[in-house]
């Protein structure tokens, strides 16, 4: 049985900005897929770490404007890939793919 064309939504973006998409062949079991797949779970592996390190910063009362700000930064960024794993998944969880 052919499996149909299946678009993903890859977990970076282009050196620009730009969102990446992954044109498979419907089985998800590329290279590129599986490197997608092992950098989605660094990504959520990544902002678990700084949810942990979270409670930790704020409940100091010696943190830094500075530091609060950084780690602000970086819980966004953390976030924003977050975002991007959770619409590839949706979107290939809805399609079946």
């Amino acid at each position: 049985m052919t499996e149909s064309p299946t678009t993903r939504l890859l977990p970076w973006a282009s050196p620009d900005g730009k969102t990446c998409i992954l044109l498979g062949d419907g089985r998800g079991e590329s290279g590129l897929s599986r490197v997608a797949d092992r950098m989605e779970d660094v990504q959520l592996e990544m902002a678990d770490g700084l949810l942990d390190h979270a409670a930790d910063m704020l409940g100091d009362d010696a943190t830094t404007d500075r530091q609060l700000r950084f780690f602000g930064e970086q819980l966004s960024a953390a976030l924003r890939d977050v975002r991007r794993v959770a619409e590839s998944r949706g979107a290939r969880l809805s399609t079946g793919g």
